[in-house]
This record gives C-alpha cells, structure tokens and sequence, in this order.
C-alpha cells in the first residue's frame, strides 16, 4: 500500500509510522512490544539488496516520544518540522466508520489530507474531501497472518521473507527461531 500511495499520488515519500501504544487496541488485546513492531516495519522496506525502498521510510517518533500514540499529535509534529509540506494520512477503509473516535479527529482532516485505501468487505463510501487509493485487494488481515503463523502455516503470499525472518529471530507468535 506504501507503495501504491507513493506512486499513485506521486508523493516523494511515504512514513511508515510505528505506534508506541496503539491505544485504540491496546486496551482490549495483546500488542506487539513497539520495538519488535518497528523491527519488522524496517525489514518490510528492505529490498534483496537490504536498502530500503525508494521513497519509504521507518518513523519510531511515536515510540521515541512515549504514551499512548495520537495520530494528531504526531501530525502536528510533522507540521511543525516541515510547515511547506503537503501531509497525507493513509488509512484502511476498515477505519472510516470509526474516525470520529479518534482522539480530536476533527483537527486532523485541517493537519493533512485523508487517503483512504479500500479493503475487502467494506463498501466504499469515503467522506467527502478524502482521496480514494485503488490497489489489489489483499483479503487478509494481520490477525490471522498472526493466527497462521501460531499454527504454522505458510505466510510467504502475504510477508515478505526478510519479515519472516525477524519474525522467527524475535520469536514472535509463538514462532521459534531457526536452528
């Protein structure tokens, strides 16, 4: 989806953001330690080659700044830092319905401009004003790319290799590490 939003909006480069306390999750399930989330978000953009992906980027400001993760704060943030820049928020479609909950949402749409990527089994009805992102379904979620991996189940369709590998090297859901 970085991507896709990279190219299809011609940004000159897209944040992956890695939340430090996803507080809209955390009160309800297990969250992934942030470092261990932010170590698979680098091996995500690596290449064969181990750079990075043009264009992409591994922000840890929300862990580095501690506490619960606002999106609008981490806005407010990059605004500060670069006040001539056009922000972009890229969100899956299976947030819309719940943006309003978002702590101050309504100060977010004036800090940068709503993308909204369609997933499978929403209907796409994007607010008025957010830009539509169009890129091939992928009908899985992270929930049960965790779930397969518990089991042991082949995830390769769906996890790059280098992301495997952290992922068996950090020994995460319930994933051992390679003898």
């Amino acid at each position: 989806m970085a991507t896709a939003a990279r190219n299809q909006l011609g940004l000159d480069r897209v944040l992956l953001m890695v939340a430090n306390d996803p507080w809209k999750k955390s009160p309800g399930r297990e969250i992934t330690p942030a470092q261990d989330r932010l170590a698979m978000v680098h091996a995500l953009i690596r290449g064969d080659d181990g750079r990075p992906m043009p264009g992409l980027e591994v922000s840890d400001a929300e862990i580095r700044r501690g506490g619960p993760s606002y999106t609008v704060t981490t806005l407010r943030e990059l605004r500060q830092a670069h006040p001539a820049d056009e922000l972009y928020l890229i969100i899956g479609r299976d947030l819309v319905d719940d943006f309003a909950s978002w702590h101050q949402s309504s100060e977010i749409e004036g800090l940068a401009t709503i993308v909204v990527v369609d997933r499978p089994g929403y209907i796409t009805d994007a607010k008025r004003g957010w830009k539509l992102l169009m890129v091939p379904p992928v009908d899985v979620s992270s929930s049960e790319l965790r779930d397969r991996l518990r089991e042991g189940g082949d995830v390769s369709a769906y996890v790059t290799p280098q992301v495997v590998d952290e992922i068996r090297a950090r020994k995460l859901y319930g994933v051992g590490a390679l003898a």
